[in-house]
């Protein structure tokens, strides 16, 4: 089994995935300290024994990310299995069939977004491209600020849950070394431009 864990957003969400990329269960509710990390993984984990650990690497809040990837570390760590990073980005893309312009809450009314077929990239609402649906975990206040902008969101009935869009990613996703695990901070993109 697979355990994947996302704290990176504006949602948090553990999924444990079997050999074969099926969703047993998951588990995704609002981000903050209500999001009790070791309680919804004894939840869902429910004994099974884990052979991997995939967390979502960001871009994202520094203690968001810190959360969930220091407890997927260390529980690799201690049972000894592999480590895999996901890209947050990657995630919300990997929610749809079609191309989506994937979206993650950088603060500010600012978002990390990630286009098809180019670079991440961070950006006010009305710097966003509108050539695609949108798919990402935001906050009411930002995503109110999107959808203002003339973007439209795909609903989560049309988009694959948080475990689904994982699952898809470690079909191609690589185990790293332990102490080689790159998590990508707000900050990481402030140098950037568009």
């Amino acid at each position: 089994m697979i355990l994947a864990i996302d704290t990176s957003s504006a949602r948090s969400a553990v999924a444990l995935i079997d050999g074969d990329g099926r969703v047993v269960r998951e588990l995704s509710e609002s981000s903050g300290p209500g999001f009790d990390l070791p309680a919804r993984y004894r939840t869902i984990g429910n004994g099974q024994r884990l052979t991997r650990v995939a967390v979502a690497t960001g871009p994202g809040s520094f203690t968001g990310l810190r959360v969930g990837v220091s407890f997927g570390l260390g529980l690799a760590m201690g049972l000894k299995i592999p480590i895999i990073p996901l890209p947050t980005l990657g995630i919300q893309a990997a929610r749809s069939d079609g191309p989506v312009l994937a979206v993650a809450e950088a603060g500010r009314g600012r978002v990390y977004f990630l286009a098809p077929g180019a670079d991440p990239g961070l950006a006010e609402a009305g710097e966003l491209p509108r050539s695609w649906p949108v798919a990402g975990w935001l906050r009411p206040k930002t995503e109110a600020a999107l959808e203002a902008a003339g973007l439209r969101f795909k609903s989560e009935e049309e988009l694959r849950s948080f475990g689904s869009a994982a699952a898809r990613l470690l079909e191609s996703a690589r185990e790293v070394a332990y102490g080689s695990l790159r998590l990508e901070y707000m900050q990481s993109f402030s140098a950037r431009t568009l």
